[in-house]
């Protein structure tokens, strides 16, 4: 049962984001139809740079619904179970998880928090636990096969299986979801697992669509303070009391 390290992929996006995203814009304050439009964006009629630039700054000014339109996939391996229940509560999106219930954990891998991982007799009575889990799942497995209950067994035996057990997911959000997502989990407060995903996750679509995610991360990053009340805030930013001077 060995510890298994965080990995995000993209696995793929929209197509020709950056010109859907701005013919889509443009039809929120255009007359004509941007479908006539569609030909020369694709052509490069209207350079990359000018469609980047109007679809930033229509962003900035909180008019941000088209850029739903565009979604991005990841797979993620190297999460626990308890990770992806928090990042299944983000509604609009679609997900794909590795069922313990067809997939044998006979040699679990897991996550150990590194709260855990920095305290010597913490880390071993951790990974001891583990090793009883472990052998716990493989023994009823064994018991349910014999009793009659292969096709079953993992759905059963799986009940004792821990909250850092690791896990695999697709992931697909479209890009107002993903904004928001980050919001929230690039965030001090969000948990480090959940961040550290978060994180690598906008580093990719920074990379693959800037003009979208340039903006993206923690919301204090946006409002240029800590939207949090006081006594949540991590002082990275001022809170918005502290920056008007309210008592």
């Amino acid at each position: 049962m060995p510890e298994k390290k965080l990995r995000v992929e993209l696995l793929t996006m929209t197509p020709d984001a950056l010109e859907l995203t701005y013919a889509a814009f443009r039809q929120c304050y255009h007359a004509g139809f941007v479908a006539d439009m569609w030909p020369r964006l694709l052509n490069g009629d209207i350079e990359k740079e000018k469609q980047a630039e109007f679809v930033s700054k229509v962003l900035e000014s909180g008019h941000d619904s088209p850029i739903e339109h565009v979604s991005f996939t990841f797979a993620v391996e190297g999460i626990s179970r308890a990770c992806s229940h928090q990042i299944v509560r983000h509604r609009i999106a679609s997900y794909s998880q590795q069922s313990q219930r067809y997939v044998a954990e006979n040699d679990m891998d897991f996550i150990i928090p590194p709260a855990i991982r920095r305290i010597p007799e913490a880390r071993e009575r951790f990974e001891k636990f583990m090793e009883e889990v472990g052998s716990a799942y493989r023994d009823l497995r064994e018991i349910l096969v014999a009793a009659g209950r292969e096709s079953k067994a993992n759905e059963d035996a799986r009940f004792v299986l821990p909250q850092a057990a690791e896990t695999k997911i697709v992931i697909t959000m479209n890009c107002r979801s993903l904004m928001h997502f980050f919001n929230l989990r690039c965030c001090q407060r969000a948990q480090w697992e959940v961040r550290a995903m978060a994180h690598l996750m906008l580093e990719k679509c920074k990379e693959s669509f800037p003009a979208i995610f340039r903006h993206g991360g923690a919301r204090c990053e946006q409002l240029g303070y800590c939207p949090e009340a006081d006594r949540f805030a991590c002082g990275r930013y001022p809170t918005l009391k502290e920056l008007t001077g309210q008592k």
